[in-house]
């Protein structure tokens, strides 16, 4: 009875011992941190960003409505009230060409600006669309494509008269849904259990089942080619730079966290960033190889949702309730030089 009273403790010290090191990380630490918060007076949950022609002026979008402004880089925002008939319009994505702007809304309806935003004029979207704008890219004067939650993409190249599909059908409900520079899409679909890819002169989608058992959180391009998946448990993957079918084995960079992986964006051709739960960052400077974490941000109460790099020099990561970090290039040169 004594023995198997033993043996029982023994268990249930074990297991609590287990349960302790649940999220334990053995990632090596970043030997500097070159994200500096910045305070964005809103408590709306933050989607895209994007610049105009001049580097120094931007909007951020989001949640509620929200539209704020800065003219120094990104250092301070200010909010901009549109005058809408619902401060419940979610405001999905952003972006630029120059001094001409889009804004992706959900409910249907498209913003656009010709004079860098000091005025923006509302374009309501025909009933038929199949799902809500989610994704906008500027092509150029007057040009603009649009994806919606279920995969339809069209363009217009008329200020947003007209709009002309470029697949014949949607792919169905999506959890994610990007575009490559030279105008490819992946989608990620509603359930991760599979993705789908399109390209300029397909007629419809091609779906592809997912490479494991894991769903997948997100997809998206590198920039030399590769496609990049982020799917649970913290598992990172990159497809064979000339072949979208095969897939390099997988990566697990932090195999002991719970926190979910969200997005991923390379700085440069080498050195990528992906974040996650829980303010979860973590950096490679060789691709993917080997990875470290920046812990000076781990402590802040938010989930790093989305990664943008305008530049190598220039990159923000967005964050639950108003939260943004602003890269300082300046910071990893002077602190690395210290260090040596």
């Amino acid at each position: 009875m004594l023995s198997n009273l033993r043996i029982s403790r023994q268990i249930v010290a074990l297991l609590a011992i287990a349960l302790m090191c649940v999220g334990c990380s053995t990632v090596p630490s970043m030997s500097y941190n070159p994200w500096e918060p910045i305070s964005i007076p809103t408590d709306a949950k933050l989607f895209d960003i994007a610049f105009t022609g001049n580097p120094n002026h931007g909007f951020i979008v989001g949640s509620k409505a929200a539209l704020l402004e800065t003219q120094d880089g990104g250092e301070t925002w200010k909010p901009i009230a549109l005058q809408l008939d619902d401060e419940n319009y979610r405001f999905n994505a952003i972006d630029f060409a120059g001094d001409e702007g889009w804004i992706a809304v959900e409910p249907s309806t498209l913003l656009h600006t010709n004079d860098e935003g000091k005025t923006w004029s509302s374009i309501p979207l025909s009933e038929k669309l199949p799902g809500n704008p989610v994704n906008i890219v500027a092509l150029g004067k007057n040009s603009a494509e649009m994806a919606t939650d279920v995969g339809a993409i069209y363009k217009t190249t008329d200020g947003g008269k007209n709009w002309k599909a470029q697949v014949a059908e949607s792919v169905g409900v999506v959890r994610n849904i990007e575009r490559s520079e030279d105008g490819k899409y992946i989608a990620v679909s509603g359930k991760g259990n599979f993705y789908s890819t399109w390209e300029p002169g397909q007629n419809a989608w091609v779906q592809h089942n997912r490479n494991s058992s894991r769903k997948v959180e997100n997809m998206g391009f590198a920039q030399n080619g590769q496609m990049w998946m982020l799917a649970r448990g913290g598992q990172i993957q990159f497809s064979e730079p000339n072949n979208l079918e095969e897939w390099l084995d997988a990566k697990y960079p932090e195999i002991s966290t719970s926190w979910g992986l969200l997005d991923l964006a390379y700085r440069t051709p080498s050195e990528i960033w992906v974040s996650g739960g829980s303010a979860n960052l973590l950096r490679s400077t060789d691709g993917g190889q080997t990875w470290e974490k920046d812990r000076d941000v781990e402590n802040v109460a938010t989930n790093f949702y989305k990664i943008v790099f305008l530049s190598p020099e220039k990159g923000f990561i967005i964050g639950d309730r108003g939260f943004l970090l602003k890269y300082q290039p300046d910071i990893a040169p002077s602190t690395e030089s210290s260090k040596a």
